[in-house]
């Protein structure tokens, strides 16, 4: 019995009694695989980082063009608002010239006849420094209404224009360049009534005579 238990112990202590093989599973087990987890989480980090620095240069991509787009925007149109503004005394002088025009105690006088032409070369200077500015009138007199550019605000009856030809200007319009700085207020032509009226009535009876035929 002593000598079984002193053979167990010897093989216990003694080193060179383990198999080589087993300590090599045991070094990949216990040692390899962690390692390969490590470097796949070292990856898969390395994915993310690349990923979170690609979206922070578009951000920063898309910051700078919209930048870009502001400061063109406030240097080409800028002075939008105050244009806008300053259309109204446009609509002033007109204003105060029409009335002047129609005073019944001014009318065909030489004082009338010197302040017209002074409101009219204002009127001119003031377009002239519009101009400069890329700030022109829309074209409405015998256009064609167009809903981008001009506003009806009234139909008149005119058979020598199509229906829908600008005939009257209320307000003239504005654009800034290629915007809109305010529509054209305008009046538009139509037909008769009673010649669409009788148009209509033909077209019935054409239409029933072609039943009958």
């Amino acid at each position: 019995m002593e000598k079984e238990e002193l053979h167990k112990k010897e093989q216990t202590e003694n080193p060179k009694d383990i198999n080589p093989e087993e300590i090599k599973d045991e070094q990949e087990k216990g040692l390899e695989k962690p390692d390969e987890k490590k470097d796949l989480s070292l990856e898969e980090e390395l994915t993310n980082l690349k990923d979170k620095l690609a979206r922070t240069f578009a951000e920063m991509e898309n910051q700078r063009r919209r930048f870009e787009k502001e400061k063109e925007d406030a240097f080409e149109y800028g002075g939008f608002a105050f244009a806008k503004e300053a259309l109204n005394l446009l609509d002033n002088l007109e204003r105060s010239k029409l009335s002047l025009e129609n005073d019944e105690v001014l009318k065909n006088t030489d004082a009338l006849k010197k302040v017209s032409e002074h409101l009219e070369i204002i009127n001119k200077d003031m377009l002239s420094i519009l101009k400069k500015n890329n700030i022109e009138p829309i074209k409405s007199i015998n256009e064609k209404l167009d809903p981008n550019l001009h506003q009806a605000m009234m139909e008149i009856e005119d058979e020598s224009k199509e229906p829908g030809t600008i005939v009257q200007e209320i307000q003239k319009g504005f654009m800034m360049k290629d915007r809109l700085l305010r529509p054209s207020l305008v009046g538009v032509s139509k037909r008769k009534e009673e010649k669409k009226e009788n148009e209509d009535e033909k077209t019935q009876e054409n239409q029933q005579e072609k039943k009958e035929i």
